[in-house]
């Protein structure tokens, strides 16, 4: 298991998702939804859908006054270009009033640092192409928007029907 050291400035810490930050976490995931204006699920559904995650979803949290505050979920992919394995991020979220402190670059260094000790090679994600807020954000960081590339998803009804689908 990576080894990720605290990373603190002022009371605030990043460090690796504990089993004893889930209500804290949860209630964070469950201010992300009303954020985004998403239906989300009752409070204990959502604390046991973060101990029941799949293997592999790494979260790195930022920690204040013992409550967390932003959040990082990443993910192995493979194969990638080359065939070698990389992280997805799945989900960058800071809270209202903790934006703007460099939260989310230093959630993000520890993704980096995961790829990195991993012998990953890179870190995919998706942003809103309409937060010019969020995309200026990651142009700072170095990231690269890749306009050949689309987003796709197949959810609900999506998935049934391909399940009936004759080819």
């Amino acid at each position: 298991m990576l080894d990720v050291s605290a990373n603190l400035i002022g009371d605030t810490e990043v460090r690796s998702y504990q089993c004893a930050d889930v209500l804290s976490l949860a209630l964070l995931m469950v201010d992300m939804q009303a954020h985004y204006h998403v239906a989300c699920p009752p409070l204990p559904e959502v604390e046991a859908l973060i101990r029941d995650r799949p293997v592999g979803n790494d979260i790195f949290v930022a920690v204040s006054s013992g409550h967390v505050v932003a959040f990082a979920a990443f993910v192995a992919i493979f194969p990638g270009p080359g065939l070698q394995p990389g992280l997805f991020l799945k989900e960058l979220y800071v809270g209202k009033t903790f934006r703007g402190r460099g939260l989310g670059r230093r959630l993000l260094r520890e993704g980096a640092k995961l790829a990195l000790d991993r012998g990953y090679g890179r870190i995919d994600w998706t942003a809103d192409r309409n937060d010019e807020r969020l995309l200026s954000f990651y142009r700072e960081l170095g990231g690269v928007a890749l306009p050949n590339k689309l987003f796709f998803r197949l959810n609900g009804e999506g998935l049934a029907k391909l399940l009936t689908d004759e080819v």
